[in-house]
């Protein structure tokens, strides 16, 4: 039986290894280690490196170098290096490091919005213009997120609309793309195809980027529903690197080899060197001395 939807093409992935796999990561890299981690992931034919964030480093220590990184890092032509800036002080931080694109962040769960940047989901879209105002006014442009988009660790699980209604701001806005974010990675196919239902037919699939953690084992299994709803970006981690710093026991973002051996089977065009990603994720692992939790990465060791 013929299934009635196309897989794309060809799939962008979007590296937040750097960013949001570093940031819960317990043992610290030196800066070194984390210019040589994203010019490593830039050789393996990854077009999109979040290479840092520019928050409040009483809140994320880990990032508290990213300005360092970003200046350090020797840069490709085709390559988007990113930021994640959360008000103007750090839109400007990341303009002086030389980040090429931003990101803002939202939450579709009031409760996760307090816990995480302290204020409601609508006074962190009000803090978010002058950010966009001046991307506008610098050419930059700026991803949008939406965290818990499946489920909260405060309030369970998520409404679509409410989902809806937070990436109809970003996107009004100025944000070129929303990236839905399973934060605790509770998710399942099953609640991923409810969202999509929900949001592709209201946005248009090229608005959105899907962001999934691999807690419950689902994050492949989701990406595959948003490649059915015709989604063609995923964000993903290098050696399953990360978690959520306000989610506690949220696991890492899933495994960018994984995503990218998905793909690959399936015929779909990524531009990565999957035998390159491993070497760079187990040379990050070491210095990190963790084990990866990329399945793929893990088989190939054996």
């Amino acid at each position: 039986m013929t299934p009635s939807f196309a897989y794309p093409n060809s799939v962008s992935i979007v590296e937040v290894g750097p960013r949001d796999g570093l940031q819960n990561e317990s043992a610290p890299l030196s800066t070194q280690d984390k210019i040589e981690l994203v010019e490593g992931l830039a050789n393996t034919g990854l077009r999109y490196i979040e290479t840092g964030s520019f928050v409040n480093p009483r809140w994320i220590p880990q990032m508290a170098d990213s300005g360092e990184v970003f200046q350090g890092v020797s840069r490709l032509p085709n390559v988007t290096y990113a930021a994640l800036t959360p008000n103007m002080k750090g839109f400007e931080r990341a303009m002086e490091s030389g980040a090429g694109e931003v990101a803002v962040f939202a939450a579709a769960s009031e409760s996760f919005s307090q816990r995480n940047i302290n204020c409601s989901i609508s006074e962190s879209i009000d803090r978010f213009r002058p950010v966009m105002e001046a991307a506008a006014a610098a050419g930059i442009a700026v991803r949008g997120y939406v965290s818990c988009v499946l489920g909260c660790p405060y309030e369970g699980e998520i409404e679509p609309k409410a989902v809806l209604q937070v990436s109809r701001a970003l996107l009004d806005m100025g944000c070129y793309e929303v990236s839905l974010g399973d934060t605790i990675g509770t998710g399942t196919p099953g609640s991923m195809d409810r969202l999509l239902n929900v949001l592709a037919p209201a946005l248009s699939p090229d608005k959105l980027a899907l962001h999934c953690h691999n807690s419950y084992g689902q994050a492949l299994a989701n990406i595959l529903v948003g490649l059915q709803h015709g989604i063609r970006r995923i964000d993903s981690s290098v050696a399953g690197l990360g978690g959520c710093p306000y989610a506690t026991g949220a696991s890492g973002n899933v495994a960018t080899e994984d995503v990218v051996y998905m793909l690959h089977g399936l015929g779909i065009e990524t531009g990565v060197d999957l035998d390159a990603l491993i070497a760079v994720g187990a040379a990050c692992c070491e210095k990190l001395e963790r084990s990866t939790h990329s399945a793929v990465a893990q088989a190939r060791a054996a």
